[in-house]
């Protein structure tokens, strides 16, 4: 089997699958083979299946050779993020706390896909808890880019993003809270749809936070994309945050056709303190779609600091109470950076939560304004490429706000396109926003870009690219602003007192490194707006239809 194959598309692949022209056992095999060949330089999965990948696909060959195919994913190799869980398949969040968990029942997306005949090849890297990373004192590393090992592929869902850019996998599924299924999307050159809040089941998936948790399918193509959505979309009553919305026919969304839609381009989120080579491929991208029929106009919003306030303040205190009891237990057990992500949120004040959710409402409200004069925003995915894989870096998550956040504090719909390739040879991003439930037009817009260019015609050859080295001159994005003026910053006795109140004990370790990292969150707090009024309420029940509207 060729690399040309490992590298069809998920739809291809299902139509030969089904013409009997190509053996799923076969093709499972094939990609066995190359996981096995190039996975210990790349690090993608944690787990791999063989032996239920192997099982299943035999029992799809027999299923097939009946008649009795089940859609266009009976037979495809897939992988999962492993914060999903899988009956008696270990489930690791990546974390040294689950190391030997294995759930007795399977996540509901895991249900979907088993039902839709795909054929599970392992268990992908993830940032610890889908936060803490990438980090180097884990059980397991963290996943490298297959375009240059000496680079990232981004994360949370990391494995998920360098499994398919390297062709171990035909799909993935990931998660995506600030991020999680854009960022690899955009710096490993693949496909990674956020959905609306709602859309996708979370049960038995490991909550990040649960105001805006989201399953989101990764694939090689936007068409792959629309086949998983349509398998995993789904009312759950059993999801205290799923959407009983129908679910519409994704792929016959794919027309090609975006003559006369509206689309504000926000082009100041990356015009400015992104890498050089961003803003001329987004730009291009816009001037494509316009080319393609179009209306492009710019449209100014909040600032992407705003947004990144907001959803980080929420998620740190959401963090913290998921985390809390392990926190007390056993807080070594922790890797450094999800346990200097977590701690912050237990010292963040209700009265702050709160702001934060009125902040929430008022920038939903900002998106309701703009979906009014626009059908779709485009924007920048990520405003870096590929960070290098250097365990030294500074952890900027409080500090650089990225193009993901506004999508994720507003529950829309979004996409993460390939659009470009920089000066270090890796990947760059277009990203596709939309009214909450509008994803058949954010794939339609998507599905059109693509097929006006050969962006995603790109892949690895893992044999001579996953040697290089990381730029010298490799990009470095400005950190935020310090706090607005207002409370004094805490000394280190008030937070030590506050730990003691919160119940923590800390060694004096990890004291410090809280210390040092403490400030940016504290910060990024006090920039939240204050001074509302008595009735200006929190988006304190998150239902993106109801505050945004659908289209």
């Amino acid at each position: 089997m060729t690399d040309a194959l490992h590298f069809l598309s998920l739809a291809e692949l299902g139509k030969q699958i089904r013409a009997k022209q190509l053996s799923p056992v076969e093709l499972v095999q094939s990609l066995l083979a190359r996981i096995k060949r190039y996975d210990p330089k790349i690090q993608s999965f944690i787990r791999v299946t063989e032996d239920v990948a192997l099982a299943q696909a035999r029992a799809a060959e027999l299923e097939i050779a009946a008649g009795l195919y089940r859609g266009p994913l009976h037979g495809i190799p897939v992988g999962l993020k492993d914060i999903i869980a899988t009956a008696g398949i270990p489930s690791t969040a990546h974390s040294k706390l689950l190391q030997d968990h294995v759930p007795a029942e399977d996540a509901v997306v895991t249900q979907r896909l088993h039902a839709a005949g795909a054929v599970l090849m392992g268990k992908l890297a993830t940032f610890e808890f889908a936060l803490g990373g990438p980090s180097w004192d884990l059980p397991w590393p963290p996943a490298l880019n297959p375009w240059n090992t000496a680079y990232l592929p981004g994360g949370s869902s990391s494995g998920s993003g360098a499994a398919l850019a390297a062709g171990f996998v035909a799909g993935a599924l990931g998660t995506d809270t600030g991020g999680s299924v854009r960022w690899p999307a955009a710096v490993c050159g693949i496909v990674g749809l956020k959905p609306t809040y709602g859309r996708i089941s979370r049960r038995g998936v490991l909550p990040n936070t649960f105001t805006m948790d989201h399953c989101g399918p990764m694939s090689r193509t936007v068409e792959d994309c629309a086949i998983l959505l349509q398998v995993l979309a789904g009312f759950d009553a059993a999801d205290p945050g799923s959407a009983d919305v129908p679910v519409p026919d994704y792929r016959a969304a794919l027309t090609g056709d975006i003559s006369g839609l509206r689309i504000g381009l926000v082009r100041h989120w990356y015009a400015e303190g992104a890498h050089p080579d961003i803003a001329p491929a987004v730009d291009r991208a816009a001037r494509k779609l316009a080319e393609l029929g179009a209306i492009v106009e710019e449209v100014r919003l909040s600032s992407l600091l705003d947004y990144a306030d907001c959803k980080t303040t929420l998620s740190a205190a959401e963090l913290y109470a998921i985390h809390e009891p392990d926190l007390k237990r056993r807080p070594q057990d922790f890797g450094a950076k999800l346990r200097n992500r977590v701690l912050p949120g237990g010292l963040i004040r209700a009265e702050d939560y709160v702001q934060a959710q009125r902040r929430r409402l008022a920038l939903c409200r900002e998106f309701e304004g703009a979906f009014k004069r626009f059908d779709l925003l485009v924007t920048a995915t990520w405003l870096t490429t590929a960070d290098p894989a250097d365990p030294n870096l500074d952890d900027k998550l409080t500090q650089v706000p990225q193009p993901t956040s506004p999508s994720s504090v507003t529950g829309t719909p979004a996409i993460a396109v390939p659009c470009g390739v920089s000066r270090e040879g890796l990947p760059l991003s277009l990203q596709i926003t939309g009214r909450p439930f509008a994803e058949p037009l954010v794939l339609r817009a998507a599905h059109a870009f693509e097929r006006a260019t050969e962006w995603h015609c790109r892949h690895p050859d893992l044999d001579q690219t996953t040697q290089g080295k990381a730029a010298d001159h490799a990009f470095r994005p400005a950190a935020a602003p310090g706090a607005a003026p207002g409370r004094p910053a805490s000394t280190p006795d008030e937070i030590r007192a506050q730990l003691k109140l919160a119940g923590l004990t800390l060694s004096e370790p990890q004291i410090a490194e809280l210390l040092a990292i403490y400030p940016s969150y504290e910060a990024m707090v006090r920039r939240l707006p204050r001074g509302y009024g008595y009735t200006d309420e929190p988006a304190h029940s998150f239902a993106p239809a109801r505050l945004i509207g659908r289209g």
